[in-house]
């Protein structure tokens, strides 16, 4: 057994940057699947959201407004008063760290335009901004190399909870098969997202919603889950990302008639409308036949801007779209689609980072979650371009300072190595001993075609049952999955087949709580319920697991402090 001061699952934005403010003070563990430098953080493109300034027009208010509007009046506007208001002094961190941000003119961080933000507000370092922060803080973190121990490429197996406080995790050493155990007295989860459940997305491989499933596996509910983003513009047959900012830099969407057809849907913001608005009038072009040659996609065109600002401004952008589909948009316009790309839902937490369980914001002792993995909420129903890296930066920070403070006066308290360890093991043994039939690849396909379908951009009651039924019957035929290799060196087919039991479970927690939700709001589309309904669903999903795949939804409140909800125009 492993002992540690705090351990921190996960080595994105989040995790590095609460590692990073708990260093020198207590002994940190960070516990990463993949190597740090290669955490789905990186692949943010745009930028991050700061009023910095850079226009007398701006301030952090109308950062607070604009953020609250985005996520149609479903997030927690004190957390988000918060983040805002923490931003500027957190990208001016940022940047002493070390990161190279472009600049303007003047010398400043450059500031771009952004999807429902109505300045000019994201920071940016070219079309490579989470790969910028992402190697700062890792850099950073290296000073404290002393105080901090990475467990890089070992798996999250469990959350060591008794007498409902958090006291460490099991996990597996990819490398050769060994379970182990980390005994701490403070556990941080920034294990990140879960659009791995759809056939068309943005996210990296890992983002199998691990840390959401073992919290909500360990008897913490899950908040909102039912709310997953769409960005607007995924590369075509790919998902992979092609950033806001190619629209923030003034490029623009094309229909199969050459219309600019944001006009219909947005027209003061056009093609900076919030991701939501933008992603579903892609939608329905597609679906009313004026898709590219009546095709299932669009076209992104940045033509216009001319080879130096390409160049400058989206040369990750223009190399993609060369490397996965052969068109350089310097000459040619790029296909795009929908993408499943950002997770709204997730841990529930206080604006501390502390898990809480309940309406009543009961805390779970020992236990805090930040990033994507977590919800705290700033996004509600739809987050806005450059929040993302903006909530990871801030609520790591804070989420770091609220874990020290806990930790400075907590010890370590028993656990039983052996129990957690049989456990752990158990959960391996099911998949190993047990002599399946079942292919994980076939029902990993079905799962990704179900909730690509029928829990996509748009959502309807009949659909939904239907992945419902379909969702049962996989999670009924996983227990009969074949795991071929039996080894213990670098079995990447095992680790599939956990990440793929999380991917069935939380997508039957997405349904129920998209077929409960009986309106449209932000992320989450109803065809048949197209208006949003404050009277009934102002309100937060928080989903109990009370069986294997049962699931029971309670709510709780939205925090309104300032901003009364009002019909969302652009």
């Amino acid at each position: 057994m492993r002992k540690h001061d705090v351990v921190i699952v996960g080595s994105g934005l989040a995790g590095l940057r609460a590692a990073i403010e708990m260093a020198g003070r207590v002994d940190v563990a960070v516990v990463t699947k993949v190597y740090p430098s290669r955490s789905h953080s990186g692949a943010a493109q745009g930028g991050v959201a700061a009023a910095m300034a850079n226009s007398s027009e701006d301030s952090v208010e109308s950062h607070f407004f604009d953020t609250v509007k985005g996520s149609d009046y479903l997030g927690d506007q004190d957390a988000i008063e918060m983040m805002t208001k923490d931003a500027p002094v957190t990208i001016t961190e940022l940047e002493k760290m070390g990161c190279v941000f472009s600049r303007d003119e003047q010398g400043r961080i450059a500031q771009r335009e952004f999807g429902g933000h109505s300045h000019p507000r994201a920071c940016y370092a070219a079309d490579r901004t989470g790969h910028a922060l992402l190697h700062t803080l890792f850099e950073q973190s290296m000073k404290y190399k002393k105080n901090i121990t990475f467990y890089s490429e070992f798996y999250l197996l469990t959350l060591i909870m008794e007498e409902g406080t958090a006291r460490g995790i099991t996990m597996m050493n990819i490398k050769n098969g060994d379970v182990e155990v980390i005994h701490a007295k403070t556990v941080l989860f920034a294990t990140g997202g879960y659009g791995r459940a759809f056939k068309i997305t943005s996210n990296a491989f890992a983002c199998t919603g691990d840390g959401i499933m073992t919290a909500y596996r360990a008897g913490v509910p899950v908040e909102d889950m039912e709310f997953v983003q769409f960005h607007p513009t995924g590369l075509y047959g790919q998902g992979i990302l092609m950033s806001e900012a190619c629209r923030g830099e003034g490029g623009y969407l094309l229909n199969g008639k050459g219309e600019r057809f944001m006009e219909k849907y947005a027209k003061s913001k056009m093609e900076l409308a919030p991701r939501d608005i933008v992603s579903r009038a892609e939608q329905t072009e597609i679906n009313e036949g004026r898709g590219i040659d009546g095709k299932d996609f669009i076209n992104l065109e940045l033509r216009h801007l001319g080879r130096e600002k390409i160049l400058e401004r989206l040369p990750q952008i223009r190399q993609l779209a060369i490397d996965f589909l052969g068109v350089d948009c310097i000459d040619h316009p790029i296909p795009i689609q929908p993408t499943a790309h950002y997770s709204m839902g997730g841990i529930p937490v206080d604006v501390d980072c502390h898990v809480i369980t309940d309406a009543e914001k009961t805390k779970v002792p020992g236990f805090y979650a930040a990033g994507e993995c977590a919800c705290v909420s700033v996004h509600g129903a739809n987050r806005l371009g450059t929040n993302s890296l903006l909530d990871a930066s801030v609520f790591g920070r804070r989420a770091g300072k609220a874990a020290l403070e806990f930790t400075l006066k907590a010890k370590h308290e028993k656990i039983s190595e052996a129990d957690e360890m049989r456990k752990a093991k158990k959960r391996l043994d099911d998949l190993l001993v047990t002599p399946g039939t079942e292919s994980a690849n076939d029902i990993r396909t079905e799962l990704k075609e179900t909730m690509s379908t029928h829990v996509g951009v748009y959502r309807t009651e009949e659909g939904l049952r239907f992945a419902q039924g379909k969702l049962k019957a996989l999670r009924h035929r996983f227990k009969n999955v074949r795991v071929t290799d039996k080894g213990k060196l670098f079995n990447t087919e095992i680790i599939e087949a956990l990440e793929l039991s999380n991917m069935l479970e939380y997508s039957e927690v997405i349904v129920a709580g998209a077929m409960a939700r009986k309106e449209s709001r932000g992320g989450h589309a109803r065809v048949d319920y197209p208006k949003r309904d404050d009277v009934n669903f102002l309100r937060h999903t928080l989903a109990h697991r009370i069986g294997d795949g049962a699931v029971r939804l309670k709510y709780k409140p939205v925090s309104i402090t300032k901003y009364q909800p009002e019909e969302r125009k652009y």
